[in-house]
């Protein structure tokens, strides 16, 4: 009987989850007036959501627009905040990436997605990189060169990049299993926070002199 009792509490434990987190934090508050609604937005009523709510007018066939980052890549996320069917949805559409000759998406990862591409047109190098934990201390690169038709898969929390090795522009479409996947750049997170990681902390962590550590933390960070 104890026996039962034991695997009845353990299934019941088994079952028994907090939903995934769409914020990098969620600081309680006793007070509601002074609190935020988090993990998606508020929902429409049900008796006012028409056909248009679960579409956009994307623009997909055509590059995309904005400003071009330092690297040569311009991107289109269409997230909920422009498609508002896509709340509570688990879903986030990168949309199309255009890489121009060498465009770098630099070093990154999303903490609360995994992430699907596509190559439509191009060469892209494209990889990335495991938990120490699953080889015994040592991390492993898994990289791929994508032609088009390719697809390759991030998984979530992992560090990963793509990089046009092609001789021609290329274009890639993205997608993430997470209304709010997160984007942190390395280089951003590294050397251009606000307030700035110590220059002794960096240093020691990356083996370099502390003047090269000031030098990266002086840099403009806005790869993303």
């Amino acid at each position: 009987m104890k026996s039962l009792l034991l695997l009845g509490l353990v299934a019941s434990f088994a079952r028994a989850y907090d939903p995934s987190p769409m914020q990098d934090f969620c600081v309680a508050v006793p007070d509601a007036q002074t609190a935020v609604f988090v993990n998606g937005k508020v929902c429409k009523n049900p008796k006012l959501v028409t056909a248009d709510d679960f579409y956009i007018a994307a623009g997909l066939n055509t590059p995309a627009r904005g400003t071009k980052r330092t690297l040569g890549i311009i991107s289109n996320l269409i997230d909920v905040d422009r498609f508002p069917g896509l709340n509570t949805m688990g879903l986030t559409l990168f949309g199309r990436i255009d890489f121009e000759l060498n465009g770098l998406i630099p070093l990154h990862y999303h903490p609360r997605g995994s992430e699907v591409v596509f190559v439509l047109k191009g060469t892209l190098y494209v990889g990335f990189v495991t938990s120490n934990a699953q080889n015994i201390g040592k991390n492993t690169l898994f990289a791929k060169i994508l032609n088009p038709g390719d697809a390759i898969i991030f998984p979530v929390g992992l560090v990963h990049f793509l990089y046009n090795v092609g001789r021609t522009n290329a274009t890639a479409f993205a997608s993430f299993n997470s209304q709010k996947p997160g984007f942190v750049y390395l280089a951003n997170a590294v050397f251009g926070p606000d307030p700035p990681i110590s220059d002794d902390v960096l240093a020691k962590t990356f083996h370099l002199e502390k003047k090269i550590v000031q030098y990266l933390q002086a840099q403009n960070w806005t790869l993303a």
